[in-house]
């Protein structure tokens, strides 16, 4: 499925990254981790690098190879961490990794995101996230005070963020044959969930109620790696949820069924 693939992981040390390089290993992909610290389990390489910091982003495509098949965006900060740090890494670092890396993309490549069941209501944040695509690193913190971005709402926002620049780039780069597709999980066992639950407080507590049990890392990666795979060629610009049915209740809420 992924016999002979170059794909690069980022957040390949720990979770929902980890568990995806692992997948796709098995599946017989070379991968390449990124992160800050090395994964447990050896790949095909390790390149270490602060994705909140764009020299350290430049540092790293100059060592990336090219010829890359793949590129899964798993790196993500949690809610408790301040809101500046969660925007850049989250949305603004995954933005200037990809479009640094389209000159070493394979043609026919894919690029999976990882998003959230938090950026469901993405089109209610339409001015905040337009303001934010030219968004230089530097201005993070006057853009959070901007559109009152603090605490929680990091997180959100960075999530609806990056469903909206997924659903904008679904024909992007076509004449290449590459494709951007996004996953949204609900809640994760991973070792950031208890930093959701604490930041989110009742809101966290009512989604695990009613849901039979959170995600596992292994419910997200087997879909990442679909969506890296030729068999997902066909799909562009979409957002997968893997929440166990969460994102379904919201909208049969929503619409009374």
């Amino acid at each position: 499925m992924l016999t002979n693939k170059t794909l690069v992981i980022t957040g390949a040390a720990s979770g929902i990254g980890a568990a995806t390089a692992a997948h796709c290993a098995a599946l017989g992909a070379r991968v390449l981790c990124v992160d800050m610290r090395p994964p447990a389990r050896q790949h095909a390489g390790f390149f270490q690098a602060d994705l909140s910091d764009p020299a350290a982003i430049d540092r790293l495509v100059a060592e990336l190879p090219a010829g890359i098949d793949g590129l899964a965006n798993i790196a993500g900060l949690p809610p408790t961490r301040p809101a500046a740090d969660v925007l850049k890494v989250n949305l603004l670092g995954l933005r200037h990794l990809t479009l640094g890396l389209l000159p070493k993309l394979a043609d026919g490549a894919s690029i999976v995101n990882l998003a959230s069941l938090a950026g469901f209501e993405w089109p209610q944040a339409l001015p905040a996230i337009q303001a934010s695509e030219d968004l230089d690193f530097a201005a993070v913190p006057a853009f959070c005070e901007r559109f009152g971005i603090h605490g929680a709402r990091s997180y959100f926002f960075s999530k609806e963020a990056l469903i909206a620049w997924t659903l904008r780039h679904r024909w992007s780069w076509r004449a290449r044959g590459i494709r951007m597709n996004a996953v949204s999980p609900g809640p994760v066992d991973t070792p950031i969930l208890q930093d959701f639950i604490e930041t989110l407080g009742e809101r966290a507590e009512e989604d695990m109620r009613i849901m039979d049990r959170p995600g596992r890392a292994d419910d997200i990666a087997p879909v990442v790696a679909f969506l890296l795979s030729d068999g997902a060629a066909w799909i562009r610009g979409t957002n997968v949820p893997v929440d166990g049915g969460m994102h379904a209740h919201i909208l049969a809420q929503i619409h009374g069924l």
